[in-house]
């Protein structure tokens, strides 16, 4: 759309004719109100000044640098093919019986992940997250306010969570979990008492699942102890934006399409929080044999 504004433009500039004038005129209105290409803005939030192709960067220094950076990464993506699953020898991966995902020991590790609250829709909770005492764990940390925007709206308001960011290897492909030889998240944290959400994002197959998630309850009991929490796969129940489903289905553990892990307070309990992980990781639980804690239905 941009595109052809500007090839209008120049056509009514270099030549004197007034018919580009009077085209351009009656499709300007209809450029710029298009719907087929503008997205949903929530209310209260600024609208974009800058179209996103005017955010480009077109340095050629920079183009070579960053292929550079790729062809290492995928340089090293075909060593650990090579040499096994994940860069581990055939044997090392088939008696795995626990794996870390995620540790908190560096600014790196933090930014592996993103905070948000419902500041995003005009809400006042904060959210923040740092490096606990001695850097041995991530401290997630803010103050949940339930005061709903006076928007006309929204009509809920008062969550803080926050969210890995999805895997990427070389030349910014996609890169997938495979939890198919474990059945259980494993997680070590110290909270203050209040309730969670433990929440496993997707990769969606088509548009209208982009909302999808498995979410299940984890409750921290406060106090100075660490605790070890263990959540099966089998309880994870099926959601689709907030609402929970009729069609309930296991986690598919075999297709390794999990894109990111996410927590959420939300217990509607105005006032501060607090949250250590000090760990993420998976764990095969042999006794374990509930393969899934919700009733199914069979579709005609």
């Amino acid at each position: 759309m941009a595109l052809a504004v500007l090839l209008l433009n120049g056509a009514a500039f270099h030549s004197g004719c007034c018919r580009h004038k009077v085209l351009l005129s009656f499709l300007r209105p209809l450029l710029s109100n298009s719907k087929l290409y503008s997205s949903y803005r929530r209310p209260g939030a600024e609208p974009k000044k800058k179209l996103s192709w005017q955010n480009a960067d077109f340095s050629f220094k920079k183009g070579i640098d960053h292929l550079k950076t790729q062809l290492s990464l995928l340089k090293k993506e075909t060593q650990d093919y090579l040499q096994g699953p994940r860069g581990h020898r055939l044997r090392q991966h088939m008696l795995e019986q626990t794996r870390v995902l995620w540790q908190f020991r560096s600014q790196e590790d933090l930014n592996k992940w993103v905070i948000s609250s419902d500041v995003e829709i005009g809400g006042k909770s904060e959210v923040y997250i740092k490096l606990g005492r001695n850097n041995q764990a991530a401290l997630l940390y803010g103050t949940l306010n339930t005061e709903v925007p006076r928007d006309g709206e929204t009509k809920y308001s008062g969550y803080c969570s926050m969210r890995s960011k999805p895997e990427v290897g070389s030349f910014n492909r996609r890169k997938y979990y495979d939890w198919s030889d474990f059945n259980t998240l494993y997680l070590r944290v110290r909270g203050d008492g209040r309730p969670w959400m433990v929440n496993i994002y997707t990769d969606p197959y088509f548009s209208h699942q982009k909302d999808d998630l498995y979410s299940y309850f984890m409750f921290t009991r406060g106090g100075p102890y660490w605790e070890e929490i263990k959540i099966p796969f089998s309880k994870f129940f099926f959601s689709s934006r907030g609402r929970i489903q009729d069609n309930q289905h296991p986690v598919w553990l075999d297709k390794a399409s999990f894109l990111t892990l996410g927590f959420t307070i939300g217990d509607k309990v105005d006032g501060p929080f607090q949250l250590e992980i000090d760990f993420i990781g998976l764990l095969n639980d042999r006794a374990h044999r509930e393969e899934f804690a919700y009733e199914t239905y069979d579709k005609n």
